[in-house]
Formats: structure tokens, C-alpha cells, sequence
């Protein structure tokens, strides 16, 4: 889906960059352009940016401590 529509920037762009590293507004906007003609794409760029992030968060293994008494 078309996220921002004045550069034609999609969800999937999207959720590819902020994988990438570009975990900030300032530097999705430098990456790909969103939010900078309109403004009115922000607020679901960054719910999509934190999306992403939350989910890798979430998926990143958690190790557990054993003891080897």
C-alpha cells in the first residue's frame, strides 16, 4: 500500500529501510524522501517505523542462564 503518495513510497519500502538501519524520521526521510513534500504520510511512517522495530525486538532470542553446578 502506498504510504506516501507524493513520492510514491509503499509499506514495504518502508518496512525494508527501517530493516536496513534507518530507524528515525530524519533518516527515512534522507533514505527514501517520505515526509518531506506534504507532511501527511508522517504519522503512519512512524507506526509503521515502530512496527518493525517492536517486531525485531520481539524476535531477537532471549538466553537464559544455566547453571552448570
Amino acid at each position: 500500500m502506498y504510504v506516501c503518495v507524493c513520492r510514491a513510497i509503499t509499506d514495504k519500502q518502508l518496512r525494508i529501510a527501517v530493516k536496513e538501519g534507518a530507524k528515525t524520521t530524519k533518516s527515512l526521510r534522507s533514505k527514501l524522501g517520505c515526509i518531506n513534500q506534504c507532511g501527511k504520510c508522517e504519522q503512519q511512517v512512524c507506526e509503521i517505523r515502530d512496527e518493525v522495530i517492536a517486531s525485531a525486538q520481539s524476535k531477537t532470542p532471549l538466553y537464559c542462564h544455566q547453571n552448570t553446578a
